[in-house]
């Protein structure tokens, strides 16, 4: 059996103006980086109506099983495009923490992969590169203003801007810097997040244009004043010169599918500790192109579509015309208490108690978010037919049909019946709505999401959490969105408690701002916004041979 990128090296590429061509992008719109990638100009497209339907992917949460969520959308962007729809995919950029990591990539996966494969996992077009300068240089300039004369009184003590780094390296999250001597800095404790979480990957997602960059850029908060007053990127003019760093990194990136078709990979911040979702630009880019466009939300429903919902489409005016929620019947058992060694019997009741997961996320998409929804049953060899009839029965009672989809091993073929449930659809009355109003109190949001997403009985915060709404709230931050960093694998704040644990309660342990961003920041658990690299990282198997050939990847 072939991996992934066996497969992906095996596919003989179209030069990326040819897929342009087929997706009625000008050829004076596009940037080339190599054949086979390109960004978009998307500044003559401003004014240019929205014509598509806007699909999203979201899935259960994950587990160990997998769930293959990112191979469904884009199997599923290949099975519209073999029905004669004008289809266009949107992913995320994958980050090089997961790729050396434990995770893997996020091309997709068999014969539903973006192409090229290792060009999309590792550097790409530089986009995170950029962003990391553009986050450094903003860090190296407020520690520049407090060794130059502190002119702006900034209390060192009260220092909330980080640098970062795309890699996954715990020795990095708390550090002491500015050693040396006087002249070598001001020595305090700092540390760094991943570039993923970095707000400055949350603010080029979210912004419209270059100009909305800016004026995101400018309202970031690096620190506090002696007096409690924020001090942002603008008060250290510094928005200008991190916008010129992001001038390219703002574009969409433009690839193609296995069967080429059109797919924009853009943008990356994850759905555990940031808001989850392929760039704005990206989406409505491609929403003014494609009849269909199909996308799709980090991790679970109860974080990357949450936030897809509440706080993308909010900001950028979208409104979804239908959500798949992939599931594999291996990743339900395991919800249902079934050690990873044994999910390839059948196990009707072990089924049975994991289902509740999925049909939790099938209510809040439905019944809270307004939605027509389709499960995607990511279907392997082993998965019985009482096994899949009793998934379809428990969610036909919700209303949500059950579609399989064996795009993995087929590619687009294997995706027909479920694009074909999911233009059923899209021609669907629908009424959307978001899951909270933004004039509630930061505490009553985060209260309404715990209790309405998750299904928890209500939230605990620590004093420090208790005191940062509070500054919040009286500096005017009280009526933006909130993003919830919370742990992906259970619908509560532990990780362990699988399937739908009722009657807990969520910690808050820090609450911040994300001024540029336009969000307020509530971190639960154990949370971190550093990963750390496993016993045996992905890093160890990837090599490269005298031809230039990588293997390894996944």
């Amino acid at each position: 059996m072939k991996t992934d990128i066996e497969i992906a090296q095996g596919t003989e590429m179209l030069p990326i103006g040819q897929v342009a061509a087929k997706a009625g992008i000008d050829e004076n719109l596009l940037e080339y980086y190599g054949k086979y990638k390109a960004k978009i100009d998307i500044s003559s497209l401003k004014n240019s109506p929205r014509k598509g339907k806007l699909i999203l992917v979201t899935a259960i949460n994950p587990t160990p099983a997998g769930e293959g969520k990112t191979t469904i959308s884009v199997g599923l962007s290949d099975a519209l495009s073999r029905l004669g729809k004008n289809t266009m995919l949107c992913l995320r950029e994958p980050s090089l923490g997961p790729v050396f990591g434990i995770k893997g990539g996020a091309a997709g996966g068999g014969y539903a992969q973006v192409i090229p494969m290792e060009d999309i996992n590792l550097h790409f077009t530089g986009d995170f590169h950029a962003i990391g300068a553009a986050n450094n240089l903003l860090a190296a300039m407020l520690d520049n203003h407090i060794q130059q004369g502190n002119l702006l009184d900034i209390d060192v003590k009260n220092i909330t801007w980080k640098r970062c780094v795309d890699m996954n390296d715990r020795q990095l999250r708390n550090v002491i810097d500015g050693l040396g001597g006087r002249m070598q800095g001001v020595p305090r404790e700092d540390g760094f997040d991943i570039t993923v979480a970095s707000e400055i990957m949350a603010v080029l997602c979210l912004a419209s244009d270059l100009q909305d960059l800016k004026q995101r850029l400018a309202r970031i908060i690096v620190a506090y004043n002696r007096k409690g007053e924020p001090v942002t990127a603008h008060d250290l003019k510094a928005e200008g010169a991190m916008t010129v760093l992001l001038k390219d990194a703002i574009k969409p990136n433009l690839v193609q599918t296995l069967e080429h078709n059109p797919a924009i990979v853009h943008g990356g911040p994850f759905a555990n500790i940031a808001h989850g979702c392929n760039s704005v630009s990206a989406t409505t880019t491609a929403l003014k192109l494609a009849d269909y466009v199909v996308t799709e939300a980090g991790f679970g429903a109860d974080l990357g579509a949450e936030k897809f919902l509440d706080i993308k489409c909010r900001a950028a005016g979208l409104n979804p015309d239908a959500v798949v929620i992939v599931a594999t019947v291996k990743a339900l058992k395991y919800n249902g208490g079934v050690p990873k060694t044994e999910l390839a019997q059948e196990n009707l009741e072990a089924l049975e108690k994991g289902l509740p997961n999925l049909l939790k996320h099938i209510e809040n998409i439905t019944k809270v978010f307004g939605l027509p929804c389709v499960v995607a049953i990511n279907r392997f060899l082993q998965d019985t037919d009482a096994e899949l009839n009793l998934i379809r029965e428990k969610c036909r009672a919700l209303g949500a049909n059950v579609a399989l989809a064996e795009v993995w091993a087929k590619g687009g073929a294997g995706g027909e019946e479920l694009a074909e449930e999911v233009l059923r659809l899209c021609e669907y009355p629908h009424d959307f709505r978001f899951s909270y109003e933004l004039n509630l109190s930061i505490k009553e949001k985060i209260n309404t999401i715990v209790r309405r997403i998750y299904g928890g009985s209500g939230v605990v915060y620590n004093k420090a959490a208790e005191q940062s709404i509070a500054a919040l709230e009286r500096l005017g931050y009280g009526n933006l969105p909130v993003c919830m960093a919370k742990t992906q694998y259970s619908l509560s704040d532990d990780p362990t408690k699988l399937g739908r644990p009722e009657g807990f309660t969520v910690s808050v342990s820090k609450v911040k701002v994300s001024a540029g961003a336009g969000f307020i920041v509530a971190q639960t658990g154990d949370i971190m916004t550093m990963p750390g690299l496993p016993k045996v990282p992905a890093a160890e198997r990837i090599d490269i041979d005298e031809n230039g050939k990588i293997t390894g990847l996944f």
